[in-house]
């Protein structure tokens, strides 16, 4: 039987990130988009990405469908999931809150776009991912089921693999000499290691 605590951390993680999310989406829609790179991969990783972060939601409602893959929930691997998925929470929040009118959910540069280096952007060019990816390895530890747990942070392995240099050439061709500076002095992911 998978413990109520347990899902309680899947409903307020996704509760948490589309309240961290909704309102720079809305405010996204609103400017007009100067440039698009969304192409057929682009859809189907959004998809993909999109229905793994809500596997473990079926897993909350309707438990017997992945029952096959349950184990039993220890209490460290769980404290750490959370922990994960809250930093994962925050650091969302900040790469949101600093990128501000420049967010847009695929690959688009919307009109009057800005090179953002400050905030978490100061060390690291895609804090969103690193976000992401601290939510997902936390979701992984605090869901006990082999196939719901971990669903998120495959989905965005494959996500960061595919998207990553797609996005970096768009923002070279879009903002020149002042990105590859901006990619010299900082790392993809994480500071001092990549």
């Amino acid at each position: 039987m998978n413990p109520w605590y347990a899902k309680a951390v899947v409903i307020l993680g996704l509760v948490g990130i589309s309240v961290i999310r909704a309102p720079h989406g809305r405010r996204s829609r609103r400017i007009a988009v100067a440039k698009s790179r969304r192409g057929r991969l682009e859809t189907v990783l959004l998809t993909m990405a999109f229905a793994a972060s809500f596997l473990p939601l079926l897993w909350v409602v309707a438990p017997p469908v992945l029952a096959f893959a349950d184990y039993r929930l220890r209490p460290a691997p769980f404290a750490a999931g959370c922990v994960l998925m809250a930093l994962g929470l925050w650091w969302l929040y900040r790469s949101h809150a600093d990128l501000g009118s420049n967010f847009s959910l695929t690959l688009e540069v919307r009109e009057g776009h800005k090179l953002v280096t400050g905030g978490v952007y100061r060390h690291v060019r895609h804090p969103m991912y690193l976000a992401f990816f601290l939510y997902s390895a936390g979701q992984a530890l605090a869901v006990p089921n082999w196939v719901a747990g971990p669903s998120y942070l495959l989905a965005m392995a494959l996500l960061f693999a595919l998207r990553v240099g797609p996005e970096e050439r768009m923002m070279t061709e879009e903002f020149g000499n002042e990105y590859e500076r901006y990619k010299a002095r900082t790392w993809r992911l994480v500071r001092g290691v990549w």
